[in-house]
């Protein structure tokens, strides 16, 4: 039997570590999530989910904790979403062409107007007597259509119709004369702002019929929970389930998704967004497209003021006068890029869920207008960053 020589001898065995991630794998993994996390759809819902717990969390002491999740508190805050919604769909149309449309706040003016004087069903002298409309247009006895079984369709039609028609003069102005957007929608901005305001002399117009005031409240169908509360009470109305604010708006949200994902007009949309020139070479007929998308931003803004007005009960000339920071933020959170040829429906939806609930949490905290208006700005500003971000992510992995 011989002994092993050193040179025949095995190695000594050596303990390895447990199996682990190493620290750079893991910061690795952790980037990537994020990225993951950046670039996902559902991105700002989680954000939305997660202001609405720490909003419940951290801010018990001003009543956010003990009402913030309360079936009525969240009816209000979906009745405040749905006209949001429909006016940041059309905004999200135009962002998507790479333009931007200012004047849906003086769309929403001028057609709350027109339609009250419509329907209106009476009206105070002493308040209308010097409007250019009286005497003609509008009497003491209300509008055009007062006590007409049509005032209410016709009123509603003519609203449309005329945001439809300011939404053609834009895009027409814009591919015609070849003004820019920002131009061309601020002048009609200040136009109709001050038209609106010269019609009805700084007045509300009241006197709305009942079948037009339940299209800002109204419910389809109601749910009657729990038993009599009083001998005269025969049910207790405790949910409202569907209601016509949200029908409209997400019919109208439904549809513009359609047109973005299952039409022709979707994909040209995208393609002149991301290079118009190439888009046009490419035979995409550029200028009806913009046209026809600056028509359906005028046609949103009319469907939020019919949202808006039956809700307030009045025909209002300054309605959308201060929603313009609020349109183009709720669409730009929702992913819109400002840069144009990205957008969709569902994150539009997602932006207005987060952008209401995020005023409802800064009018809760009684904070000064001025702080509240810094911090929307302060959030479209951290949107954009975010958006060149996603850019940039994308970008890098196609290049990879």
């Amino acid at each position: 039997m011989t002994l092993p020589t050193p040179d025949s001898a095995q190695p000594p065995l050596t303990l390895l570590p447990a199996a682990s991630e190493p620290p750079k794998s893991r910061r690795r993994s952790g980037i990537v999530f994020l990225q993951r996390l950046l670039l996902s759809d559902y991105f700002v819902l989680y954000l939305t989910l997660i202001l609405f717990t720490s909003a419940a969390l951290i801010f018990p002491r001003i009543g956010l904790a003990s009402t913030l999740g309360l079936p009525n508190n969240i009816a209000n805050q979906f009745l405040n979403m749905w006209p949001l919604l429909a006016v940041a769909v059309g905004q999200s149309f135009v962002l998507i062409i790479g333009g931007i449309d200012l004047s849906q706040g003086s769309v929403m003016a001028i057609t709350s107007v027109i339609g009250a004087v419509v329907m209106s069903t009476v009206l105070e002298p002493a308040m209308f007597d010097k409007s250019p409309l009286w005497g003609t247009v509008i009497t003491a006895d209300g509008g055009l259509l007062h006590g007409s079984a049509w005032a209410v369709p016709i009123g509603v039609l003519a609203m449309l119709l005329l945001g439809a028609g300011i939404g053609f003069l834009n895009g027409f102005a814009i591919t015609k004369f070849r003004i820019a957007p920002f131009m061309v929608t601020l002048v009609t901005l200040t136009f109709f702002s001050a038209f609106a305001l010269w019609l009805t002399q700084s007045r509300n117009i009241s006197g709305l019929p009942e079948g037009f005031l339940r299209l800002g409240t109204g419910d389809i169908i109601s749910v009657y929970l729990g038993p009599k509360l009083e001998p005269d009470i025969a049910r207790r109305d405790i949910l409202p389930a569907i209601a016509y604010p949200t029908v409209i708006a997400l019919g109208l949200a439904l549809f513009a998704q359609f047109l973005l994902t299952r039409t022709v007009m979707g994909k040209q949309m995208f393609a002149i967004g991301t290079n118009r020139r190439a888009a046009q070479i490419s035979g995409v007929p550029n200028d009806r497209v913009i046209i026809m998308v600056y028509m359906f931003s005028g046609f949103c803004a009319s469907v939020s003021s019919i949202l808006y007005s039956a809700r307030l009960g009045i025909g209002q000339p300054s309605l959308g006068n201060n929603l313009l920071l609020d349109i183009i933020g709720a669409a730009v959170i929702g992913g819109t890029s400002l840069f144009g040829g990205k957008g969709s429906i569902k994150g539009t939806l997602f932006g207005v869920a987060f952008f209401v609930l995020l005023l409802n949490i800064l009018n809760a905290a009684r904070l000064s207008p001025f702080i509240i208006d810094a911090v929307k700005g302060g959030v479209i500003l951290v949107a954009a960053f975010l958006d060149v971000a996603r850019v940039r992510l994308v970008n890098r992995e196609q290049s990879a």
